[in-house]
């Protein structure tokens, strides 16, 4: 034994270590001396932090293993883990100096196992291909309007109640019958070969559904067996492909009639048809109850003009017809009359006015009256009407109106004539 392996294993070296600098010196050795690799095993014990960091153990028959994922290289892996999964992982040994604990620092993490099962599913895919197994000549339409469905899955699985759920949320009219099956696992697709020759001898449906929720490509493998493969293709009856996600692809998909992404896909395509013919029927009951409508309402009118034509070529309405025509006539004769006597009338009141206008009698009045007042204008002219004022008139010996001071000479004798009589008067030489 060398010196070094005596003084690490306490040969000949009487040093006491503590535990964190024996931890450390271990620590040192398992790291530099384990390079990085890939252990396979089964995930257990998982635990998601709310850090982002993932701890789990990976087991086999013989043994465990500590195995953390920091929250980086977590955030980065496409493998969602759960316990129970065989997985492939990546990392490097370290030790948990806190406890004296060696764990693996995980990397990178595949499911075991995928790589083979896609390298089997291309191989069959590709040798069904050419056999024409896929070929979309050997499909058939599924019908617009099924009235029996079978749906061959799992009765206690979520994708027959959201199968039902779709259907009564569309109101959809008919009759689904599940038929029981294993959808994953030993045995699966037997069960289901079995279920799709039994709905084959019973004849009574139009439509089959095969189908379950989504998976990983283990959990959906059994629908990838060449048995259940060619017994889809070899149907009879119309069949959907409803398994997994809208991502999952499986053989059933390529070997049905239609593919449907989803078991609630499978429900929306199986209703649409009805849901499209439950709204044309709607329309055509309201556009055949808009013209019943119309018609009645036509008819109504022809009846109503019926019987008023009636009411008027009935006996009764044409002697009511014939009163009324009398008292018409009757009110247009009055009116005539009174209309022509007012005329008469009123071209009588004209010719009086116009007589009136041209008989003596007012002429002679007017010209009375004409007279009566030139007699009072002359009147108030008349040398008399001055008199009466208390004016003088002064004639000469000839009876002339003496009119100016100057024709008057010194003891010329003149008379005065008054409104009561004359007076003779002798000029006198003025002051």
């Amino acid at each position: 034994m060398s010196r070094r392996e005596d003084s690490l294993f306490g040969g000949t070296d009487d040093r006491v270590e503590s535990v964190t600098e024996f931890t450390r010196r271990v620590k040192a050795l398992l790291e530099g001396g384990i390079r990085p690799g890939w252990v396979r095993g089964e995930v257990s014990n998982l635990r998601a932090q709310a850090s982002g960091h993932v701890y789990f153990s990976l087991k086999d028959a013989g043994a465990q293993l500590s195995a953390v994922l920091f929250r980086g290289d977590a955030a980065r892996q496409s493998v969602k883990l759960r316990d129970g999964l065989q997985i492939v992982a990546y990392g490097e040994v370290s030790v948990y100096e806190a406890r004296g604990q060696y764990q693996l620092i995980v990397r990178a993490v595949i499911e075991d196992g995928v790589g083979r099962l896609q390298r089997e599913f291309e191989a069959l895919k590709q040798r069904l291909a050419a056999e024409g197994l896929f070929e979309p000549a050997r499909k058939v339409a599924i019908p617009e309007l099924p009235a029996t469905i079978g749906f061959i899955t799992s009765p206690t699985g979520a994708a027959v109640q959201d199968f039902l759920r779709i259907l009564i949320r569309r109101g959809w009219r008919g009759r689904v019958v599940v038929l029981p099956a294993k959808v994953q696992g030993e045995g699966a697709a037997a069960e289901m070969v079995a279920m799709l020759g039994l709905a084959q001898e019973l004849g009574i449906f139009d439509l089959l559904v095969i189908g379950r929720g989504g998976g990983s490509l283990e959990d959906l493998w059994a629908f990838n067996e060449e048995p259940l493969v060619r017994a889809v293709a070899a149907c009879t009856v119309p069949i959907i492909s409803a398994v997994g996600h809208e991502i999952d692809f499986t053989l059933c998909d390529f070997a049905a009639d239609v593919r449907a992404e989803t078991p609630s896909a499978a429900a929306e395509l199986v209703s649409s048809h009805f849901v499209a013919a439950l709204e044309r029927a709607t329309q055509a009951r309201q556009a055949l109850g808009d013209a019943v409508d119309a018609a009645l309402e036509r008819a109504t009118e022809r009846l109503d003009h019926a019987r008023s034509r009636l009411r008027l070529l009935s006996p009764a309405a044409q002697v009511e017809q014939g009163h009324l025509r009398v008292d018409d006539l009757a009110n247009r004769l009055g009116s005539a009359l009174r209309s022509a006597v007012q005329g008469k009338r009123q071209a009588l009141t004209e010719l009086r006015t116009a007589w009136q206008r041209h008989a003596p009698d007012a002429r002679v009045q007017l010209e009375s009256h004409r007279l009566l007042s030139l007699w009072k204008r002359l009147q108030a002219a008349s040398p008399a009407s001055v008199l009466n004022r208390g004016f003088i008139i002064i004639k000469d010996r000839a009876g002339r109106p003496v009119t100016r001071a100057a024709a008057v000479t010194p003891g010329q004798r003149l008379t005065a004539e008054f409104a009561d009589g004359q007076r003779g008067l002798t000029a006198d030489d003025p002051a």
